[in-house]
């Protein structure tokens, strides 16, 4: 099911789609690839939206860098110093977060209008980004299909293939808050991660792979998510042809758990703590699942290059539940 949800200045029609299976409720608009809800219900069968959106275009034109709900790229994460070489040749992208680029660029992903049809319990978004687009080079084809399945899991499968050599990392950046609404910072986190890429200035990674034993970062044993975090996790099981289960997030007062698994080497935790009005600081935690940051400068860290002929394929898949 699909409805007008705004326009923008352009004239450019936004289009709000409705997915609904086994007892989940999702909302996802054609601007920026965004997750607007989730709508679950709790263990007394109370249905609440988990997740972190606004309830006009507005919001998300007057309000892009928290990047609610965004399907992120071509890059997620950070480039240092807005470049990187691939090949010999050195590429110049747009700067957006100081001297470094974040999320793509200034207009990334999050930012443009997808194409969205109808697959069967989902919907496939799909658009063409150009050869350069903040600075990225080749031409790439993108698709990502959000879909229900049986249990009521929601299933983001990523595909893009290019005509040029180039980088390419996705995901989605939704912040989830379980009870619906308050502070996120006493749900209960688990990480299948026992490393971590140590950040510094900009916080770009120094190279290193951090064990996280004995640290403030160890979630291995679940724990409160607490406040200060927005760090890259190295998951233990590394990149995966299929998608595992690599955390849960649990609030013991709705009793609704969120399960992530991925086939990502990676996953970013962010406790939400620059977020802004309407909300508050930890209203939502945001996992996002992914390549290392500034992978592009650091050949020790698993590879982003994409290059024609080949498939870039992500996958992660959110299940819902409760105990």
């Amino acid at each position: 099911m699909s409805e007008i949800f705004g326009t923008l200045s352009d004239g450019t029609p936004v289009h709000r789609w409705t997915l609904e299976r086994a007892g989940t409720r999702v909302r996802v608009l054609s601007y920026g690839g965004v997750v607007q809800s989730v709508e679950i219900p709790d263990r007394d069968g109370r249905t609440g939206n988990v997740v972190l959106g606004f309830p006009k275009l507005d919001g998300y034109l007057a309000h892009p860098e928290p990047y609610l709900g965004a399907l992120v790229g071509r890059y997620a994460n950070r480039i240092a110093g807005a470049r990187f070489t691939l090949d010999g040749g050195t590429h110049r992208l747009t700067p957006n977060e100081g001297p470094n680029t974040l999320h793509g660029g200034a207009y990334g992903f999050d930012k443009r209008v997808w194409d969205v049809q109808p697959v069967e319990h989902g919907l496939r978004l799909s658009r063409v980004s150009p050869d350069g687009e903040e600075g990225f080079p080749g031409r790439l084809e993108v698709a990502a299909t959000y879909s229900l399945d049986a249990s009521g899991a929601l299933r983001l499968v990523y595909e893009a293939v290019t005509d040029a050599p180039t980088v390419v990392n996705l995901t989605n950046h939704s912040y989830f808050n379980l009870a619906g609404s308050g502070p996120a910072g006493g749900h209960r986190l688990r990480l299948a991660a026992s490393r971590c890429t140590p950040v510094g200035a900009g916080l770009i990674p120094t190279g290193e792979l951090a064990e996280v034993a004995d640290t403030g970062l160890d979630f291995r044993s679940a724990r409160a998510a607490g406040a200060g975090y927005d760090h890259n996790y190295v998951l233990d099981k590394g990149l995966t042809a299929a998608a595992e289960q690599v955390a849960e997030l649990h609030d013991p007062v709705s009793g609704r758990v969120l399960t992530v698994a991925t086939t990502e080497p990676g996953i970013q935790l962010y406790t939400g703590d620059h977020l802004g009005e309407p909300f508050s600081p930890g209203d939502g935690i945001a996992l996002e699942t992914q390549h290392f940051p500034d992978s592009p400068n650091r050949p020790d860290f698993p590879s982003t290059v994409l290059r024609p002929g080949e498939l870039y394929r992500s996958e992660t898949v959110y299940g819902f539940s409760t105990r």
